[in-house]
This record gives C-alpha cells, structure tokens and sequence, in this order.
C-alpha cells in the first residue's frame, strides 16, 4: 500500500528535499506541499493524505494548532502527523503530542530514518525521537495536564493496564505479545480495546495518559 504523504514546512528548500526523499520510496508518494499551517489544514482536506509531515514553526497557524484542528475534524480521522522540527524542547513534544500527533522527530534526523519514521506512524504505530523523551516525561509529570484522553487508567482491566505500561515504555505489539505470553493478534486486540475505552486518537495518547495518570513513571522497569 502506497502511503500518501503531505509536507508542511515554510521552508521552500526543507520542503523541496523532503519531497525528493519520500518520492524516492516506492511505498510513498506526495501529495501536497503547505506553507503555513493553515495550508496544511485544507490540503489534508482535500487531498486525502494518509500522513501530514508537519513543522512547528510556520506562519499563519503553527504545526501545533494545525495539528489540533487535524485531530479534532472527524472526516481527518485516520490522517495521522508527524512532528517534524529543529526545536525539540520539552514544551513542542508534549504540546504536540497533546494535539494529536502520533510521532515526533527533529530535523537532523537521518534520511532513512525520516522514510521509516512514515511507515511507523502511517501503520499506527507512536513514535519519539529518543533524545527528548526522557524529558519528556518528566515534563508530564511536572506540569498540568491536559489529558486528550476521555478516560483514566481506572476503567481498564488489569490485562489493559499491563498493555498500557509497556506501550508507554514502548514496546510494539509483537514485544507484548512476547512479554506478556500472548498471541501477537491477542495483543494488538488489547491495544485496540485500551484505546477504545480510553478514547484515545492512537498509541502515542496511550503514552500520554499512562504517564499523566502515573500508571507509568521515570526510570521504572
């Protein structure tokens, strides 16, 4: 399945080679380039993308709230975003995320990594660049929530809420799967389930109200 991919950087050139890139993978294509976030919004609308490619900083409306009213347009709801941006401070990563992104990558990110970042988020998949998300984490625990989730911790099984933890600490299905000694289907069954009841856009709302809730804390094994 071809994923299709809009790019949305005021940058003339980031935009430019971006497009390169993704046009370069057989499994992707673009179709779309925004200027402002504001852009970014309507061609999400009308070109049915799979995934926005979405930078922060941008004039008009900024990735963030172009992201929100993304997350909030229930005709977008299987568009997903991914946050990409130079400015990875520990304000961007949980505004984003608490917007609705499912994935957040700074732009010195190496290229095979971009294309693989894509194919994470399009499959479903949370995905953090690894450097900021310890602080990331200790930015939860420290400031107010603002939980996009419609539900705590409390009205899952015990089964989800072991589901729960290690998707926060990051484990893929087929990890829990293994870790919990359950069939790799069994498991995404309860990853869908925890997010149903949850009310939750993808995974990475999963990591957001694990750590919120404190379910899940800093440094636990």
């Amino acid at each position: 399945m071809t994923v299709r991919v809009l790019l949305a950087d005021d940058q003339t050139l980031v935009r430019e080679a971006f497009a390169m890139l993704v046009e370069s993978a057989p499994d992707m294509e673009v179709v779309g380039q925004a200027a402002t976030g504001r852009q970014a919004v309507e061609l999400a609308r009308s070109e049915r993308a799979d995934l926005v490619v979405m930078d922060i900083r941008m004039p008009d409306l900024d990735g963030i709230e172009a992201t929100r009213l993304i997350a909030a347009d229930d005709d977008l709801a299987g568009v997903k975003v991914l946050v990409l941006t130079t400015y990875d401070t520990d304000e961007n990563i949980v505004d984003a995320l608490r917007a609705g992104a499912s994935g957040f990558l700074v732009k010195d990110t190496r290229p095979a990594e971009l294309l693989d970042a894509i194919r994470t988020v399009a499959a479903g998949e949370a995905l953090l660049s690894p450097g900021p998300t310890s602080r990331l984490i200790a930015r939860f625990l420290r400031g107010p929530a603002a939980a996009p989730v419609t539900a705590g911790p409390d009205c899952l099984s015990d089964r989800e809420r072991e589901v729960l933890t290690l998707v926060a600490r990051g484990l893929n299905n087929t990890e829990i799967a293994e870790k919990l000694g359950l069939s790799p289907l069994t498991a995404k069954t309860h990853v869908s389930r925890t997010m149903g009841k949850l009310g939750a856009r993808d995974r990475a709302q999963l990591v957001v109200v694990a750590y919120e809730s404190g379910l899940v804390a800093p440094g636990a094994g």
